[in-house]
């Protein structure tokens, strides 16, 4: 009813959709609530998913992909958030940590890590944010020194999605401490290495199915074909990567938003009170019309967003006004259809429940709403005109 023709899906896109679609409807929906009271997914989901090609589609064949597009990975993102799944994150695996290694990875590294990340053996994880630090790059202070023939690190990250499951995790290090942001380096330390740990599985208000964790790094000795990029680059390299995590926020907030106004509009049609349906009432009928239009623009940008970065064209101004405006509108959205639920919509056995908490996050991971304001504001007041 809502997604109107979206002309970049191929019918093998289609096709891969109703895969995809079938997956998550027999594998994840079922387990979901299950795994919300552990906190976790299991790991075994993962390779499943790596066994039906939903992970990394993306990825060239000579690191062990299928050679397919970035559509592939969206559509996953969208399956998932269609049913309100919060955990596992494919998405963050495949869109966000798979293109650091492979855009700035050697080819060694690559061909260690990657196919794994393909089939699901090993799952990705970043590590940026620290206690104390937030999205101030230039104060991190987990470090690396030279060591012989690769790096020793030391420091404490927190937040990490994928934490208590991740077996690939690219990490925000300072590697020059005198230059600030210019002093990050992005090294890829595995969980086998000596000296790496994991804390608590962090308990959140939402997004219970995701794992979020605390990692040690203890001296961790890593070699340095583990080094992305150059060194002290590491900076640039999370700049260019934002745009595309960005979008995955504007992808994954406008599919959870009409899932919401889904189940709602379902809602109100069933439920009675005075005599007659929800859905009869007028300020229902104009609650929903409202929320439809808002939709329908929020799609109609969110695949904007997505054609452009297709065609190279989506600057860091033009990711965060997306992640801004979707993350956002999903809060206005599910908090509009939790009232139209009324008490029940309090209840957490009811998915918009879930999907209220669950939405809170969106507005502070991958930068904060304040800090896209402050993106934006930069290139529209502190430019000269032309």
């Amino acid at each position: 009813m809502l997604t109107p023709s979206r002309p970049f899906f191929t019918p093998e896109h289609h096709a891969f959709r109703e895969q995809v679609r079938r997956f998550c409807e027999r594998e994840i929906a079922p387990a979901h609530s299950q795994w919300e009271s552990a906190h976790q997914v299991p790991r075994e989901i993962w390779q499943r998913a790596g066994e039906n090609g939903l992970l990394c589609c993306w990825l060239p064949e000579e690191v062990g992909g299928v050679g397919a597009d970035l559509l592939c990975d969206l559509i996953v993102c969208e399956e998932l958030s269609r049913i309100g799944a919060t955990g596992p994150g494919f998405s963050l695996h495949s869109v966000i940590v798979a293109p650091y290694i492979e855009h700035h990875g050697r080819q060694s590294l690559k061909q260690r890590v990657l196919p794994g990340m393909v089939s699901g053996h090993h799952i990705g994880a970043i590590a940026m944010t620290e206690p104390g630090t937030g999205s101030d790059l230039a104060a991190v202070r987990t470090h690396a020194v030279r060591d012989g023939d690769g790096w020793r690190i030391n420091g404490q990250k927190t937040f990490i999605t994928n934490g208590h499951n991740a077996s690939v995790i690219v990490v925000a290090c300072k590697t020059d401490p005198d230059k600030g942001a210019r002093g990050v380096s992005l090294l890829v330390v595995t969980d086998d290495m000596p000296g790496f740990s994991r804390g608590r599985n962090l308990q959140k208000i939402g997004q219970h199915a995701q794992d979020t964790a605390e990692l040690f790094f203890d001296n961790v000795w890593v070699p340095d074909d583990h080094l992305l990029g150059e060194e002290n680059q590491g900076f640039r390299y999370l700049m260019q990567e934002l745009a595309q995590e960005r979008l995955l926020v504007s992808v994954q907030c406008q599919s959870r938003a009409e899932a919401a106004f889904e189940g709602t509009r379902r809602y109100v049609n069933e439920r009675k009170a005075f005599g007659q349906r929800v859905a009869d009432f007028q300020n229902t009928r104009f609650k929903l019309a409202g929320l439809f239009a808002e939709l329908q623009a929020g799609r109609a940008y969110c695949d904007q967003l997505i054609s452009r970065h297709l065609a190279g064209e989506l600057d860091a101004v033009g990711a965060s006004a997306g992640k801004l405006w979707h993350s956002e509108m999903l809060g206005r959205v599910v908090d509009e259809c939790l009232q139209l639920h009324g008490g029940y919509g309090y209840m957490m056995e009811y998915p918009i429940a879930r999907a209220y908490v669950d939405a809170r996050i969106e507005r502070i991971y991958a930068g904060t709403s304040e800090i896209m304001k402050e993106i934006i504001a930069r290139k529209i007041c502190d430019e000269a005109p032309e």
